[in-house]
């Protein structure tokens, strides 16, 4: 690739532009009229003027949040009733793009269309398939203006089965088992390629072909509801380094607490890999609440590798917190979120595209999913500590809203280099199905020096 980025005049991000983008953040505070938030006293009828159903892309049997009969449908063998409703949906992303990270000027135009097709058969058992034909192994359709190369078109065209499962509850697919539902045999199931997302995708964030059965409604430990899941994958686990492991399993075992101050989560994966790269076990703890206006949460994680740290799997921990509050009288909200990394934490696995284990930490850690832009900041967690603090304002109902924010990650070991960032983000709904959104940021980087990105992007919904 040619290196552009001697053509870019190279500054220093400006302290003052950091100062402002903070101050605005919090402006808002400072004219919230004094008093609680409350609920009027006079009932307010159900407002269902200007309200129509959105129809999908396409559906068959049962109508999706349609009004009329229900259509009796027919008993199977195992006196299960079904009612088949087919439904078809997705959504068709494209952007123009342009993002300096301070080495390397990347400008294009990125599509991606996710599309889905669920078979309803009752209320807890359903087939889902889904496919993303414009994009593959991260790469997307489109063009690319720079860097500049002989061909610059982008084909990434595929007729790969993203998503392909089955799941229901064992109970309801063989009600004559236990027609007076004392046996507890209510028990959830998937089967198939389906997603495995956990810790809010700090601890696994991939696509397997796998097994899970999962009990709910337990009561141990002074819970109101335990909800335990275990699951067993044997294909499609992509490692730490976004790379399939052919020879790899994964083994997951989850679990959920409800207590009355807090929601508790232990997650344990092991993976097995008979490669050089090997395997390596994982875990994922996390306490959801709340402390007055403040939502809160945190969460801990450890993995550790069978051998050597590598790309694929490596040994470390990290830390990881966020708070948030919605000031009085607004639907708006303001974030702090931040983490310390110890070591090398590696998730247990990780598909195209989805980010690093900091992605969650806000606008500026995460990547758009689409193309070759980037986070603003790196999202890996190797011995680095960092923030995110941003302000989310809602505009027109909640069909427009816009993101300030300003992030920093500083390293703790080797040259302890630092980044910092401020960007926004604002997007603006039309219609029933389109929305538009900009991005923007700055960023400054110890070793690259300014960075600077822009992005345009339409959605399309149907």
């Amino acid at each position: 690739m040619e290196d552009t980025s001697s053509m870019m005049p190279k500054k220093k991000l400006s302290k003052n532009c950091v100062l402002v983008l903070l101050i605005s953040c919090f402006v808002p505070l400072t004219v919230l009229a004094s008093g609680e938030s409350r609920l009027p006293d006079v009932a307010i009828p159900l407002q269902t003027e200007g309200m129509e159903r959105t129809t999908p892309l396409f559906e068959a049997f049962a109508p999706f949040l349609s009004t009329g009969d229900i259509k009796p449908g027919f008993e199977i063998p195992t006196g299960a009733i079904w009612q088949p409703g087919l439904l078809v949906w997705g959504d068709f992303r494209s952007a123009l793009q342009q993002n300096d990270n301070g080495n390397v000027t990347t400008e294009e135009w990125s599509n991606r269309l996710n599309l889905f097709a669920q078979l309803k058969l009752t209320g807890t058992e359903r087939v889902l398939m889904s496919v993303r034909p414009l994009d593959e192994g991260g790469r997307f359709s489109g063009y690319r203006f720079k860097p500049d190369t002989n061909d610059n078109s982008i084909d990434a065209s595929n007729d790969d089965i993203r998503t392909l499962f089955f799941e229901g509850d064992f109970g309801e697919v063989f009600p004559n088992l236990d027609p007076d539902d004392s046996r507890r045999l209510d028990l959830g199931f998937a089967i198939g390629r389906q997603p495995l997302f956990k810790q809010e995708g700090i601890l696994v964030n991939d696509t397997v072909d796998a097994i899970g059965i999962v009990r709910n409604s337990g009561r141990s430990f002074g819970a109101s509801n335990v909800r335990v899941a275990a699951l067993y994958s044997w294909n499609e686990v992509n490692r730490n380094d976004r790379l399939e492991d052919s020879k790899a399993e994964l083994y997951g075992l989850f679990s959920e607490l409800d207590f009355s101050c807090c929601t508790v989560n232990v997650d344990l994966i092991l993976v097995d890999s008979e490669l050089p790269t090997g395997g390596g076990s994982f875990i994922g703890v996390s306490s959801v609440q709340r402390f007055g206006h403040i939502n809160t949460s945190f969460r801990l994680f450890n993995s550790t590798a069978e051998e050597a740290d590598n790309a694929a799997v490596s040994s470390g921990s990290l830390f990881f917190f966020e708070l948030s509050t919605t000031p009085p009288k607004t639907d708006n909200n303001y974030y702090l979120n931040g983490f310390v990394g110890i070591d090398q934490y590696s998730p247990a696995a990780l598909d195209f595209g989805v980010g690093g284990p900091l992605a969650r930490t806000g606008i500026l850690f995460a990547g758009v999913g689409l193309g070759s832009y980037g986070s603003p900041l790196d999202n890996n967690s190797t011995d680095v500590f960092g923030s995110s603090l941003g302000y989310q304002m809602f505009f027109s109902g909640g069909r427009q809203q816009l993101i300030a924010e300003v992030a920093f990650r500083k390293e703790t070991k080797g040259l302890k280099t630092g980044s910092e960032a401020a960007g926004l983000r604002y997007q603006q709904a039309s219609g029933l199905h389109t929305i538009y959104i900009l991005d923007g940021f700055v960023s400054n980087h110890d070793v690259n020096g300014s960075g600077s990105g822009m992005r345009a992007e339409v959605r399309f919904k149907f």
